[in-house]
Parts: C-alpha cells; structure tokens; sequence
C-alpha cells in the first residue's frame, strides 16, 4: 500500500473523507444573482478582519485622556479616550485610515448585500416551502446586521456619534415599563455615562458577530440540507450520465461545489474585497476630526442615521405628537411606537410573510415576479414604504435644501405619500400583471414547480 493511500485511509477514519466527497460534489444554480448571499458572507468575514486590527488600537473608555498626535487643533486637549484612540487609529497608525474606511464600506455592503438577498428571494418565491426556517433566519440577521452597525456607528464618542446614539438610547427608554431596565443593561445606566462606550463595544465585538456567525451557520446548513432553489427549466437536461425530467425538482442541475463553485466564490470574494479596497482608498468616511469630541452642552446641526437605518427615522419624524398616550401607570410615548413597535411591525410581517404566501407542496424551481402578482405587488407597496419612510428621515434636507420651506410644511405630504403612494403602486402593479396572465395560462399551462403542478419531488 503506498504512503498516500496510507495518509487518505487514515484522515477518511477520523474525518469521513468519502462522505465529504458527497458534499464537494453537490450542485449549486450557476445564477449570478444567486450570489449576493455569498457577498453578505465574505463582508462579514472582512470585517471580522478589520474589526480585530481596529480593536488593537482602540480604547472603550469615555475617561479623559491629554492628546498627543497628528492633529494640530487637538494638541494637548484633554478629551474622551475612545475619540482619541480613534484619532490615532485614523492619522497615526499605518494603513489604520484605509482599514476604517474598509470596515465602514464593508459595513454598507453587508447590510445591502442581505437586503438585495432577500428581495431576490421574496420576487422570485425562493421562500416557500420548505424554506421558510431559512427566510425567519435571514430576517434574523438583517435585523442583527443593523444592530452591528448602530452599536459601532457610537464608538468613535465624537460629536456627531454621541448624538446620534443618544436617539437609541431615548427609544430604549421609551418602552414601557422595562424601559429603564433596557437603558441600564444596554447603556449603563443615563447616555452617556462611563460604562456606555464599553458595554456598546462589548456588544459590537463579541455578542452580535457571535449571533451572526451562529445565525450564518444556521442558515447555510439548512441550505445544504435542503438544496438550492433553481429556475425553470425550458427541457429535460442530459448530464452525461442520466437525464434530469424538466419539473424534477429533487435534483439541482448546476456548478459542482468543488472546483467549480469554489473557483467563482473565490473570485467572488476577491472582487468584493477589491470594491471595497476602491471604495477605502477614494471615498472619505464620516471626518470626526471635524466634529470634535462628544459635547453634551451643544448639538450638531445635521443628525441623522445612516441610509439602513434612515426609514426608522422617518417614522419618528412623521409620528405626530398626539400619538403619545397614558393608560393606568403606563405611558407610551410616540418614541416607542415610532422608534420601536412600528419596526418591529415591519420586521414581524418580514419574517411571518411565507406563511402568509405558503405552498401546499414542496417548491424547488424559483417563480416568476411577472407571473406572481399580488405578491409582487405586495413586494413593490413595501419597497415603495421603506423609500418614502426614508424620504422623510430626511425631511430638514428636502424641505430646507430642496423645496426652501420648513418641515412643518413638508410632513403632511410625506405622510399622505407614506399612506397612499404604496397601496397605489402596488395595486397598479397588481393590474398590470394580471391583466393577460389568465391567457398565458391557458395557453402554456403552470410552470415547473408551482404549486398548481403539485409537488415537485412527486
């Protein structure tokens, strides 16, 4: 027996190998768009990497430290230690201002990559039986995505920063009854007070990249226990060594896992580092040189989240004041409904949504948007939603800038848009798909995998 056989009998007596070989063989759809889910990963991977270089570097402490750096109009000043480590990081440290840079892109990208994700998989009915665990896992970490970045968006303690945290720290107070629970866990206690810079780092760093990471395992090991979805069929498809029938729905026809698929992940992952090293070297990130230091006697004059986050902000400023109320000892204030329970609406009727479009049978083609209509159409109202929400997170900008009113002036039409312009695009679009899908019906009958055929695995 030759050495190399002797060295595969015993990694396949401890590690498995010929069953490994099973899964290096498995299909994936050679769809393009089916690889946004691989560039949410590989961000999350770049700013694990990033994150732990800045880590080495930054201080999470708000005690006040003498500066002694690159920054002339800072020299000497006593300020917050976060902010001065960050100044460091930033004009300092070598590659620290390109690493920043590649950590705040990596940071948009992840949270777009997740969203463009799900938007895929909504149009297209890659949700539907039996995937919905997959979906309410993908909401999951759309939801802790988010979270990621607020709770980072807070650490550099400057001006602008500390601002803008506060506005989480008034909605977490602002849930009845445990309110104040929530501010003392979350932010140690009234913002900001010593232990908020730590406790907000503690949960950046560890707790929600820890929830990622199980979340991303989970999510891909049901996708590999379950299959990819796949389009249509237009034929039966010859392999080489059988042939697959046009509507089996049981086997993928597609990429082997290795070489194949692994050779485009790699260029995947190389041309989304390579955008996001483009984007570091050319594109500022937020300058808190320029901002200062948190200041809580003075208030910046523009505040606002960032663009993920901008249609939260946009509930809070269309809320009207009246939407406060009191009820026995509890009061809800219209920070709660605003900043709290009308996202979690929206993140509920996410994540409840394929039960609410659910398949009698197992569903393994991807659906046509264009012949799905009142879903689509739903899927068009809510995007429709979250834009105008976000529109009015922007208000001061399109009322001063744009418009050269107040915002006064501006909110009740932002508001009637936030009510009426989705139901109404989404109806249109409704119409406009099922105007002539009852003849194409007719005349091609259902398509591979709908629900109309039955099981796709029968």
């Amino acid at each position: 027996m030759s050495r190399a056989k002797q060295l595969y009998d015993w990694a396949d007596s401890r590690l498995d190998v010929e069953n490994a070989q099973k899964f290096l063989g498995k299909a994936f759809p050679a769809e393009d768009s089916f690889l946004l889910g691989e560039v949410a990963i590989f961000c999350f991977i770049l700013l694990v990497l990033s994150g732990i270089f800045l880590g080495l570097f930054f201080e999470p402490s708000t005690s006040d430290v003498e500066y002694d750096g690159s920054v002339q109009e800072f020299q000497g000043e006593e300020m917050p230690e976060a902010f001065v480590s960050v100044l460091h990081i930033t004009y300092d440290v070598p590659f620290g201002m390109f690493i920043r840079r590649l950590h705040h892109w990596a940071a948009h990208l992840f949270v777009a990559s997740i969203g463009l994700h799900m938007l895929r998989v909504f149009f297209t009915g890659s949700y539907r039986n039996p995937r919905e665990p997959n979906w309410v896992v993908g909401t999951g970490l759309a939801a802790l995505s988010m979270g990621a970045a607020y709770t980072g968006y807070a650490l550099p303690f400057d001006e602008f920063a500390a601002t803008a945290t506060s506005i989480g720290y008034n909605l977490t107070i602002s849930v009845p009854l445990v309110g104040d629970f929530f501010g003392q866990v979350i932010f140690g206690g009234e913002f900001p007070s010593s232990a908020t810079i730590p406790r907000l780092y503690f949960l950046h760093v560890f707790v929600i990249p820890a929830a990622i990471a199980v979340g991303i395992a989970v999510h891909m090991a049901i996708l590999i226990r379950q299959k990819h979805t796949e389009a249509p069929r237009e034929a039966d498809v010859e392999t080489g060594d059988r042939t697959v029938d046009a509507d089996d729905g049981s086997v993928i026809v597609g990429l082997p896992a290795f070489p194949n698929q692994a050779a485009v992940s790699a260029v995947v992952f190389f041309l989304t580092a390579a955008t996001l090293s483009l984007l570091a070297g050319l594109l500022p990130v937020h300058n808190i040189a320029e901002y200062g230091p948190n200041n809580p006697a003075a208030t910046p004059s523009l505040i606002m989240p960032d663009w993920f986050l901008m249609w939260v902000y946009g509930f809070l400023k269309l809320l009207p004041k009246w939407a406060s109320f009191t009820v026995g000892p509890v009061h809800v204030s219209g920070e709660f409904i605003g900043g709290v329970v009308l996202p979690g609406l929206v993140f509920a009727a996410i994540a409840v949504w394929p039960f609410v479009d659910r398949a009698p049978g197992q569903e393994h083609f991807t659906a046509d948007p264009l012949k799905r209509p009142w879903q689509t159409g739903v899927g068009v109202a809510a995007v429709a939603f979250v834009m105008i929400a976000s529109i009015a997170g922007m208000n001061n900008i399109l009322a001063d800038q744009v418009l050269g009113t107040t915002t006064s002036v501006v909110n009740p039409y932002l508001s009637a848009a936030l009510l009426l312009v989705p139901p109404l695009y989404g109806g249109l679009t409704y119409l406009l798909l099922r105007r002539d899908l009852p003849a194409e019906r007719t005349e091609q009958g259902p398509a591979p995998g709908e629900a109309a055929g039955g099981d796709a695995d029968d």
